[in-house]
């Protein structure tokens, strides 16, 4: 074992061993005539393990971050309300709005919402105005700029830590839970993740007073994060300004320079940060043009959640116990929870037992200790778990920043777990030669990584399979019924299955008919979409076709639910977008006061999205089982619902095929339903018309 110094001088590479994927050159030169294939065995065996070239690992990480994009779901319902509605505001002028983006309290930056609408005009330009290929365009570019921050964090692990470490962190985030969801989100807090994973590629180099690359680029990372994102993502840069500022890293500082050295790295420090303020420029503009007054919403964030007076402030929307983010992590992160959190103990038990696991000591005599360097990049994951479990409001969400660090953290652990077995079988056997023959430590490592790997996509199979109904319901009503109306009124035509195309199913025969239709002919019949007690599943007005309204109806719930954007010209631009973001919305307030004006009559309502368990119906006055009235309310299509609260902890947490696996869950129906009268009505007056 030996650590050896690759690339730029300046910068010390932790190496267990040779971080390339060459095979070792061996002196050993047998003399027999089978030579040639021991030598060939030879340099089998000393051969560095797979790690995937740049280009490799993105197409990789493109081909899994792409699936995501196209097939998770929404699982935070501020997504939908505070980003995806905003932005649809923007392209069709009308959506909901929540209070965060009322001028009175702007707490949501559009210069952020804005980011994701490039991608929406190009989808616009070259496919037309239909807004579903404009929602997956903004989650593919998602998954793309996932994709390059973290192919470009996992090459920096190879290249500055160590190549097993980076092939473990490799795998650990390509199929990772928790980074399915998060790499896809339309979320100030995955933005940060972007934003962060990025930094750390460049903060894994060592400090050193000639690198001010590396401070440059991963300050401007950090503040891109804080700026443009979430400005409390700061904390996890904590580390990377400690150390900035006091570690030497491959510095050979004098007694008498000590002084020079330690106002030079200030000073590099205050420049980075001054020049990463000019962020603020942009932003502050932005913000200011579309909530019509000077606007810094970086600290409006700051001041609603840290200096909120006694009827306000973020414990309003719900708190968690402290053990929320752990059992959180549990179901994200599984396997490498433990990892994940023993990563700085582990370090100090291998700095005692196996102190050579780093390097010789002669090799960073004059500089900083590869242990406390090690120290300072495993420290941010629990600076803001330590942070975020103090808060007493919690999200799932919260945690998205550090998710690439808490796989990095549990490939770290793996690794020197690894380092430690090598040291007992050595101790035991006395036989390095049969250590390096072994095969059991290849198999610790590989069954920690496949273990997490096949849980992860075990969730992500749950996820699909227990809780995709609401995107794939609520679409049923522009794939299905909308085409049915036009059809059944004479609008359009369309023709029935063709026999000559045997062996397509009928749903993929429809889907062809759907780019012929203009789903804009429904526009002027004033459909209304209604949603009670699932208000938090609705996954937004891109998946509604133009000419529907969504409105709320009364249920339980007595918080504050979002209301309307003051609706602008459907043919405007960003311009006439900006005189509606200006408004002040009636009737939204941030003390999570309910508004019953914003409130629908469930009569006048065409459509409804509803839930139904029917082993355990609720009993509530605002919350009928309307499924079950049948007189009113027809089926369009249902779509089984896991009901979590009666199916155990194991199989409502997992996917596994098989009816054995799913015997003892239960499930409910997510539905689209339909007014019988209202649509027969609507139906009956748009056939007299077109007749006409």
């Amino acid at each position: 074992m030996s650590t050896g110094y690759q690339g730029n001088p300046n910068v010390q590479t932790i190496s267990f061993r040779r971080p390339t994927n060459k095979p070792a050159e061996t002196s050993v030169k047998p003399k027999n005539r089978h030579g040639g294939l021991l030598q060939d065995q030879l340099r089998r065996a000393q051969r560095a393990p797979w790690c995937p070239s740049w280009s490799a690992a993105l197409r990789i990480f493109l081909l899994i971050r792409v699936a995501g994009a196209m097939y998770s779901g929404i699982q935070d319902c501020d997504e939908v309300f505070n980003f995806w509605e905003p932005l649809h505001y923007l392209y069709k002028g009308y959506g909901f709005q929540t209070w965060e983006t009322s001028p009175d309290y702007s707490i949501r930056s559009w210069a952020y919402i804005l980011l994701h609408y490039l991608p929406v005009q190009i989808t616009a330009t070259f496919l037309g105005p239909e807004k579903r290929p404009a929602f997956f365009a903004v989650r593919i570019t998602l998954a793309i700029l996932s994709s390059l921050c973290e192919v470009t964090f996992y090459r920096a692990v190879v290249d500055r830590i160590n190549y097993r470490v980076g092939r473990y962190v490799f795998f650990l985030l390509a199929f990772n839970a928790g980074m399915w969801t998060a790499s896809t989100s339309f979320l100030p807090s995955s933005f940060v993740m972007y934003a962060n994973t990025f930094a750390f590629a460049y903060a894994l180099e060592p400090p050193s007073s000639d690198n001010m690359r590396r401070t440059l680029l991963a300050t401007l990372a950090f503040a891109t994060g804080a700026v443009v994102g979430w400005p409390f993502s700061l904390a996890v840069a904590i580390p990377f300004v400690f150390e900035e500022l006091f570690v030497s890293g491959t510095d050979k500082v004098a007694p008498e320079a000590k002084s020079s050295w330690f106002v030079g790295r200030w000073k590099r420090m205050i420049t980075s940060a001054a020049t990463a303020l000019l962020l603020l420029v942009p932003v502050v503009a932005l913000d200011t043009l579309f909530y019509g007054k000077l606007t810094i919403v970086p600290w409006n964030i700051v001041k609603y959640n840290v200096f909120p007076d006694s009827q306000r402030g973020p414990e309003l929307y719900g708190t968690e116990p402290a053990t929320f983010y752990l059992s959180n992590l549990l179901l994200n992160f599984n396997v490498l929870v433990p990892f994940a959190l023993a990563a700085i103990p582990a370090l100090a038990v291998t700095y005692r037992v196996d102190n050579k696991r780093l390097g010789e000591r002669y090799l960073y005599a004059d500089k900083s200790s590869p242990y406390t360097l090690l120290a300072v990049r495993l420290a941010p994951v629990y600076v803001w778990l330590a942070i975020m479990t103090l808060q007493k409001h919690k999200e799932e969400r919260f945690l998205y920043p550090i998710y690439p660090l808490i796989c990095f953290n549990a490939a770290v652990t793996v690794y020197l777990v690894r380092g430690w077995l090598e040291t007992v079988f050595i101790a035991f056997t006395n036989s390095p030669y049969k250590a390096s023959r072994s095969t059991f430590f290849s198999q610790f490592t590989l069954s920690v990584i496949a273990a997490s790997c096949v849980l992860s996509v075990s969730r992500i199979m749950a996820h699909w399979k227990y809780y995709h109904a609401p995107m794939s319901v609520t679409h049923a009503l522009e794939a299905a019924e909308v085409p049915r109306l036009l059809n059944v009124t004479g609008i359009i035509s369309l023709p029935p299955p063709s026999t000559a195309q045997s062996g397509r199913s009928q749903r993929h025969s429809d889907d062809d008919q759907l780019p012929r239709i203009d789903l804009g002919l429904i526009a002027d019949w004033d459909l209304r979409l209604c949603v009670g007690k699932e208000w938090y599943r609705f996954p937004g007005h891109f998946l509604v076709p133009d000419g529907v309204r969504v409105d709320w109806i009364k249920s339980e719930f007595d918080g504050m639910l979002p209301g309307h954007f003051a609706e602008t010209a459907r043919r405007g631009g960003l311009l006439e977008r900006a005189g509606g973001t200006r408004a002040v919305p009636k009737y939204l307030n941030d003390l999570n006061a309910e508004a019953p004006q914003l409130y629908a009559d469930v009569a006048e309502c065409d459509y409804l999205l509803d839930l139904d368990f029917p082993l355990h119906p609720t009993q509530a006055a605002h919350e009928p089982r309307y499924v079950a009235d049948e007189k009113t309310w027809e089926r369009v299509t249902c779509q089984p619902f896991l009901d979590a609260a009666h199916s155990p902890l194991l199989t409502r947490t997992l996917w596994m095929p098989g009816a054995l696996w799913q015997q003892n869950n239960e499930f409910g129906e997510f539905c689209l339903l339909k007014h019988r009268a209202n649509v027969a009505k609507k139906e009956k007056a748009h056939t007299v018309v077109g007749r006409a």
